[in-house]
């Protein structure tokens, strides 16, 4: 066994792995990015080392960086994680040629399963079932036009060099097969720098299948069951579970022989997962990913098997550590990937810093891999996966139960996630059923969580009150509750002497202006009166400096959690999670005087906070200045899409009526 390795990878994966070598009593070394510097995973290791700037280009991809680090710290071999270098056969026998192992499948394992046309090619002689399709060297026009026609529309054009979507177009008839064909050579050649192209038999509605396989250096191997991965937007994962459902003992045993069959072709080592696409009791063999998988945790559930530590046992010259005979599979298991992405918006990544991150508590039945925390930026350079969270129960129904509350428990705040809709897909008949193939999203999507549900009225009322308790106050000066109204010296809001105390709020939550009035009764007794809905009856709120409130609302407890991101507000609350900020008539007057461009301070007042940089594009009512003045924070909102052309004011610094503040280009004037 090792004594030392060098982790080649970041966030959550570099973690786990960290997790199983320190329990085996390995050192790690780390190597990270600039941007890395504060990382999980830096923080991890017993060592790190700085490899470069923020774009991978710079840093994760630099094998001969990665290789000297190696040999500088003292490391016996390399694990790749996934992603970045984990299926570049060059980097493999770089490390063999260095002295090094490399955690993974030889080299030439790597270049047969990397090449889609290859690698069916000798799927082909190893018996191992394809989908009807064309796999050869010639890429004429002519001959992918004559193949289309033997093959039988629709078809599936794929880049015969990579995955995760790039260079995939399906063809429903002859007359757009020229146009997609061009198309999908630009994608594969700007994506993998390979125009080549395969066709093959497009499937209407195929589930993806996947078995998990393992050999050792001894000529054993053998396959940890199956998976199912059907659950895909832009032709990636977001729910996986184990193992897959609805399949029959006999077909499971066809699907891990041809698994088992396809790795013995190639001479492989290590973890590897054979790819299959099933329709109708038929599988056919997709591909092969020589790396560990990110959704490797529910096979690990189901069997109970460390498939890190059986890595590196099988590296460091062991046999498999069990027979296929011994593999257990116990029990059901979901894997959710939380991600920054906005889902509306057709799953676009999102940026931005995690003001707050409250995981559902790990036990026997849930696990949590991330490599992020509260503070720390989700940036445009790295997949913006935040955590996994992987769910195990005695079967299917109770798994996927638990995975639906404990999604819709996960707290967090600041970055725009897909928390909501992998709760809405979690709950989802048809996938409750089991009525799911590769298609599901996207044929379901207008009922997953694709709107924001209307507000209810105990959200409104406890916006307010949060609103109320998250006004500046000065030094020392108590919140205010129904036992301690603000004080007449602490508002300016119509207060009157022996009457009862009126404190009007107006807020916005998505674009919608809300209303509120506050009345502070004799005897501490507090209402909220909401416009156009009854008065909302709170009672024994309580609230900490770390944002922890609990209210009575209409007699009923209501605990929550207020983040504060910038000039708004996030409330986490009930298995609900909701942004406000206060409705500013005076940054709304400055917004509006804005459309030059040039936005000006609308009274005198400190810098807060500048939530823009010079040269960063923002859209239309995007936050960049936070102003405090009159004891209110007031916002300053981008008038126009564009970009930011000059800051003149920093945080801390005091800003006089009329300053101007930041100027903005608009986005026409920025485009040649």
């Amino acid at each position: 066994m090792f004594t030392k390795i060098l982790i080649a990878n970041r966030g959550e994966i570099a973690v786990r792995i960290m997790k199983t070598a320190r329990r085996l009593g390995i050192r790690t070394v780390a190597v990270y990015s600039e941007a890395d510097a504060d990382a999980l995973h830096v923080e991890s290791a017993d060592e790190a080392v700085c490899i470069g700037p923020a774009p991978a280009a710079h840093s994760y991809l630099r094998g001969e960086v990665i290789l000297e680090v190696a040999r500088r710290t003292g490391a016996q071999a390399i694990h790749p994680g996934y992603g970045f270098l984990a299926e570049n056969a060059d980097f493999a026998a770089a490390c063999e040629a260095a002295g090094l192992v490399f955690i993974g499948p030889p080299a030439g394992a790597i270049r047969v399963m990397g090449s889609k046309s290859e690698s069916k090619r000798v799927m082909e002689r190893a018996g191992v079932p394809l989908v009807p399709g064309y796999h050869g060297e010639a890429q004429d026009e002519a001959t992918l036009r004559r193949e289309a026609g033997r093959i039988g529309y629709p078809v599936l054009i794929k880049a015969s060099a990579g995955g995760g979507g790039k260079g995939m177009r399906v063809v429903r008839e002859a007359v757009g097969l020229d146009e997609a064909l061009a198309g999908a050579r630009r994608e594969s050649k700007a994506a993998f720098g390979d125009d080549r192209l395969l066709i093959e038999r497009y499937l209407a509605k195929p589930r993806h299948v996947e078995v998990q396989v393992f050999a050792d250096r001894h000529g054993h191997c053998i396959h940890l069951h199956d998976r199912d991965c059907s659950l895909q937007r832009r032709h990636q994962k977001i729910i996986e579970e184990a193992p897959a459902p609805g399949l029959t003992g006999e077909l499971r045993e066809r699907m891990g022989r041809a698994a088992v069959a396809a790795a013995q072709a190639v001479n492989y080592v290590g973890a590897g997962t054979v790819e299959f696409l099933y329709e109708a009791g038929e599988f056919f063999f997709i591909e092969m990913n020589t790396r560990l998988q990110v959704e490797h945790p529910v096979t690990e559930a189901i069997t109970g098997y460390d498939l890190v530590e059986w890595q590196l046992r099988i590296a460091g010259g062991e046999p498999l550590p069990a027979r296929q005979e011994q593999v257990p599979r116990r029990g059901h298991a979901f894997e959710a990937r939380l991600y920054a992405e906005d889902v509306p918006k057709g799953f676009l990544p999102a940026i931005g810093r995690v003001t707050h991150l409250r995981p559902p508590r790990e036990d026997a039945h849930v696990r949590i891999d991330s490599g992020v925390r509260t503070g720390d930026e989700i940036t445009v350079h790295y997949d913006p996966m935040i955590a996994k969270l992987i769910v195990w129960d005695a079967d299917r129904g109770s798994a996927l139960r638990r995975l639906a509350t404990v999604l819709e428990d996960y707290g967090i705040a600041g970055v725009t996630t897909n928390l909501a809709f992998l709760a809405s897909v979690a709950r989802h008949p048809a996938f409750v059923r089991v009525e799911i193939d590769t298609g599901f999203i996207e044929r379901e999507r207008a009922g997953l969580a694709m709107s924001v549900p209307a507000l209810q009225s105990w959200q409104l009322a406890l916006s307010a009150i949060a609103l109320l308790h998250a006004r500046p106050r000065e030094p020392g000066a108590p919140l205010p509750t129904p036992d301690t109204p603000p004080g007449p010296w602490d508002t300016l809001d119509g207060w009157r002497m022996n009457g009862e105390q009126l404190l009007p709020l107006r807020f916005d939550i998505d674009g919608q202006t809300h209303s509120a009035r506050l009345h502070f009764a004799s005897g501490g007794a507090l209402e909220v009166e909401l416009v156009g809905d009854a008065r909302v009856k709170v009672a024994g709120i309580r609230m900490s400096d770390d944002g922890a409130i609990t209210a009575e609302i209409d007699g009923e407890r209501v605990a929550a959690q207020l983040v504060r991101n910038g000039g708004e507000w996030t409330l986490l609350a009930r298995r609900h999670r909701w942004s406000f900020a206060p409705d500013d008539p005076l940054a709304r007057a400055a917004h509006q005087d804005g459309g030059s461009g040039h936005l000006v301070a609308p009274m005198p007042g400190a810098i807060i906070a500048v939530l823009v940089k010079e040269s960063d594009l923002v859209e239309r009512d995007q936050p960049l200045i936070v102003l405090e003045a009159m004891k209110m924070e007031h916002t300053i909102r981008a008038p126009v899409a564009g970009r930011v052309a000059k800051l003149f004011f920093t945080a801390g610094q005091q800003a006089s009526e009329s300053d101007e503040l930041v100027v903005i280009e608009p986005l026409s004037e920025t485009r040649p």
